[in-house]
């Protein structure tokens, strides 16, 4: 495993880090969901990214007792807030009694005393900028947040955080987790540049695009039972966008690409968002633990500019750019 500096901050993270989002309290089963942890720290992951929403609270719960026992300053822990997490008017968003009722929870369903990186996990138009960040700057005054970092927030949302913090001296945000891949490339336009600009990392959903990249869709035939495309919890309407011929047609002209590097089409799929060298982390799921093993090998591949322009080629129209893609809602959900 190799290691990034989280944006211009001091913290460092594993360059390929392991997420739970639709796996751990729903999809696996708990001992798989150990199991799948367990890869990922012989693997050399220390960085593990969950949100309080993940399976209605339940993603944590399991995350926080498959790494009891091992050793937390070993360990980066993120989580996130913003989306409903019980039936109240004030069990979403990011006003300050939200944030603060939510991070006590985040807090003892991970078992831990602190979280390493805070995000809001999307932008809440119904709370002033400046709320929000007081309230994250004062979880780090008590020590239960290291770092604040936003999810899927766009370049103008982050700027006027920026602004704000420098501002009223606030800790200023030091990440992204936006969705990114060889696919969706919406945050290249703008959200890149202004990162690479004020010392923000992104750490990256998806990039194997909710598993279309592995090659396992065939263009023309039903999706494989169990699959993703299958699922009824919320994986399926995810990938639904990459679910049309002409995108599997494409992805299938990628295996002879990573068959001459000697990679799976994930670990290609995985290190080509590695080359982006504003992404400080790749986050990736598992419902098995050999798919860990596999998603790992992408640490530390280096890809030339002859197979960056080759990809490029196959995929063509296909990508997704549009840097309005990024988006939260206008009113809490």
């Amino acid at each position: 495993m190799e290691f990034r500096h989280l944006g211009r901050s001091g913290l460092k993270v594993s360059e390929i880090s392991y997420g739970n989002w639709l796996t751990h309290g729903s999809q696996v089963e708990e001992d798989a969901a150990k199991q799948c942890v367990q890869a990922a720290l012989d693997e050399g992951i220390t960085t593990f990214d969950t949100a309080d929403v993940y399976a209605a609270t339940k993603a944590e719960e399991v995350l926080g007792r498959a790494l009891k026992g091992v050793r937390r300053e070993s360990l980066e822990i993120f989580t996130k807030v913003y989306w409903p997490t019980g039936p109240g008017q004030n069990d979403r968003g990011l006003s300050r009694k939200h944030i603060t009722e939510s991070i006590n929870g985040s807090l003892r369903r991970l078992q831990t005393d602190y979280v390493d990186l805070y995000q809001a996990h999307r932008f809440d138009y119904e709370t002033p900028l400046e709320e929000t960040l007081k309230t994250f700057d004062d979880l780090v005054r008590q020590g239960k947040v290291l770092y604040v970092g936003v999810s899927e927030w766009n370049a103008d949302q982050i700027a006027q955080a920026l602004k704000i913090a420098d501002e009223m001296g606030f800790d200023r945000i030091v990440s992204n987790q936006p969705q990114y891949s060889m696919l969706w490339r919406v945050i290249e336009g703008e959200i890149v540049p202004l990162s690479e600009k004020e010392g923000i990392g992104q750490i990256v959903w998806s990039p194997i695009g909710q598993g279309v990249l592995t090659g396992k869709y065939l263009p023309g035939q039903r999706p494989p039972e169990g699959s993703r495309a299958t699922d009824g919890s919320g994986g399926s309407a995810m990938i639904a966008r990459f679910m049309n011929d002409d995108v599997l047609t494409r992805v299938q002209e990628l295996k002879p690409i990573a068959a001459d590097l000697g990679l799976s089409m994930a670990q290609l799929a995985v290190a080509w968002v590695l080359q982006n060298p504003n992404v400080s982390s790749a986050i990736v799921g598992a419902s098995r633990p050999e798919q860990v093993r596999d998603n790992v090998k992408a640490a530390g591949v280096k890809l030339d500019a002859d197979v960056l322009k080759r990809i490029d080629d196959v995929l063509g129209s296909v990508v997704e750019r549009d840097p309005a893609k990024t988006q939260s809602p206008s009113t809490r959900p």
